[in-house]
């Protein structure tokens, strides 16, 4: 669902903002904002020394929750209103722990908002102001539809084609026009944007949010597929990104690939040649497509460009995604067709070498869409650990997590793999066995049958032939079972059929090497150089 709306109680917290020393960009602001504001000195000219008090009281709660980063400190009070019930009441309307993490800074705000809310009759104020603020959103309401049109035209995916989501545009003029703020609370995706004095808002940010909406699904659906992709974080360890993208594998492909459908749909600057309504003749149409094709190849230079410079400020997929949406474009797909072989298909050794090859920039672009951060705990935290090569922590989670439960599928699985990279084959066996037992998570359950089967492969003594190596049948038998799992992802069924074509060996590794340094591989891990890392922030095997 795709709305459009204004909310009295951002308003509120607007014009409190507005009457404490918030002028920015006043002058590009509608007019509505200079009458708001005209109208509160006003009522605070005339009213008694206790509303100025009142006034006073609420300013200085708000000096003294200034955030150094003026984005950050207006964000603060945004997050705070959209979980607000409306006026008069002005109180959360979820539990406090349930707020965004930010608002929880100024909740207590709140006390002095409605005492002001009450001096200055804001309500009042609201009504009155309410056919301006309709007339805003009359102007908006066109260019935001063709907006979502033509990106759902270029992505071929249906208005609102998931269930119970809503995205959500809400309209505050005392707000600085230059500031879009952008949320994801649970289903909801909220935009926060004030118009210039000319009716127009940042439609490009509106429409980034609007990007997320729409992409973000069909990459967290595959969640269970990102764990072959988590070697390109470690490429990008250095670039200027925000932590979430260093860290939540899904979180880095739904922006790389909003970067590429960008730079796909970007305003190149460049006028696209008209076709001469001047008859049909031979030499006109001629002239049209030359002129046509000399702008393809012009704006495909400024796209490319972009994502160059996207590439730099850490975005190390985009050029990977442009090309692929390039293949989508040509065949007339839906990004819903496509995402899947954009995800599997990816050659991970390939793209994390080209990331490796980048040059990042001192500084990157930061995504304005916020969502309140996941606090890594448990075994999510035990996971973390071991991609980092902290196996002593994340065994030692994982051994608190099975002295609670035994049974706890996830938690054998992880201690299994632990001991794969300690040198403890038995244990990591057992640990494993029981996995399999417990797990119903496709993927958990065939690379559990894979670590088996290499278990067994490197169980031989090195004089012995293949075909002298008694364990060899066992470890035959764990890679058919892993394809008879049937997950989907193809480094499985890749990882599968190579161990049913030859035993698998331990790579030789020389010591104190800076490469065994970085890979963090004792000798007994079999989990080779890519699989081993199985952290997965959005979706964990149960």
């Amino acid at each position: 669902m795709v709305t459009l709306e204004t909310n009295e109680a951002l308003f509120d917290l607007a014009v409190a903002l507005n009457a404490c020393g918030y002028d920015n960009d006043l002058k590009s602001s509608p007019a509505v904002r200079g009458q708001v504001r005209d109208e509160i000195n006003q009522t605070l000219a005339k009213g008694s020394s206790a509303t100025r008090d009142h006034r006073d009281a609420l300013c200085g709660y708000i000096r003294s929750h200034e955030l150094p980063e003026p984005g950050l400190n207006l964000a603060q009070y945004i997050s705070l209103s959209l979980y607000l019930n409306p006026p008069p009441q002005l109180t959360p309307s979820v539990e406090e722990t349930e707020l965004p993490p930010d608002s929880t800074q100024v909740v207590n705000i709140l006390p002095l908002l409605r005492t002001f809310s009450e001096d200055m009759n804001l309500h009042a104020l609201w009504v009155t102001h309410r056919t301006e603020y309709e007339e805003l959103v009359r102007q908006i309401h066109e260019p935001l539809t063709k907006t979502i049109l033509d990106s759902n035209v270029y992505l071929r995916l249906p208005v609102s084609s998931y269930d119970g989501r809503r995205f959500l545009v809400l309209l505050e003029p005392m707000l600085a026009p230059s500031t879009t703020n952008a949320r994801i609370y649970g289903n909801d995706y909220i935009v926060v944007s004030s118009p210039s004095s000319d009716g127009t808002v940042h439609m490009d940010q509106i429409r980034h949010t609007y990007l997320h909406y729409e992409i973000e699904p069909l990459v967290y659906a595959r969640a269970s597929a990102m764990d072959r992709l988590l070697p390109l974080l470690k490429a990008v360890q250095d670039a200027p990104l925000e932590f979430i993208y260093k860290s939540d594998i899904s979180a880095f492909i739904t922006e790389n690939l909003i970067k590429a459908v960008e730079a796909h749909t970007m305003d190149t600057g460049l006028a696209k040649p008209v076709r001469s309504t001047q008859g049909k003749e031979r030499a006109d149409t001629s002239q049209y497509q030359a002129e046509l094709t000399a702008w393809e190849r012009s704006s495909e230079v400024v796209r490319r460009k972009q994502v160059e410079l996207d590439a730099r400020q850490g975005w190390a997929l985009t050029g990977y995604f442009y090309d692929q949406l390039t293949q989508m474009e040509k065949d007339g797909a839906s990004l819903k067709e496509e995402i899947a072989p954009m995800v599997y298909g990816m050659d991970v050794d390939r793209e994390r070498h080209a990331a490796e090859q980048i040059a990042f920039l001192p500084e990157g672009s930061h995504d304005l869409v916020r969502r309140a951060p996941r606090q890594l705990k448990g075994l999510d935290l035990a996971e973390m650990k071991l991609m980092q090569g902290d196996a002593g922590t994340a065994g030692m989670m994982a051994d608190e997590a099975l002295k609670a439960n035994p049974d706890d599928a996830r938690a054998n699985y992880l201690a299994g793999r632990v001991e794969l990279m300690t040198g403890d084959p038995e244990a990591a066996m057992t640990h494993l066995n029981k996995t399999l037992a417990l797990a119903k998570d496709p993927r958990t359950l065939a690379w559990t049958h894979i670590y088996l089967g290499r278990l067994y492969d490197i169980a031989r003594d090195s004089d012995q032939s293949e075909s002298t190596h008694p364990e060899r049948p066992k470890a035959l038998a764990e890679y058919k079972a892993a394809l008879a799992v049937r997950d989907s992802a193809p480094d499985t069924r890749a990882a599968a059929e190579k161990g049913l074509k030859e035993p698998f060996l331990l790579p030789r590794r020389e010591k104190n090497t800076e490469k065994n340094k970085d890979e963090g591989n004792e000798p007994l891990d079999p989990s080779g150089k890519a699989e081993k890392e199985t952290y997965r922030p959005s979706s964990s095997p149960q």
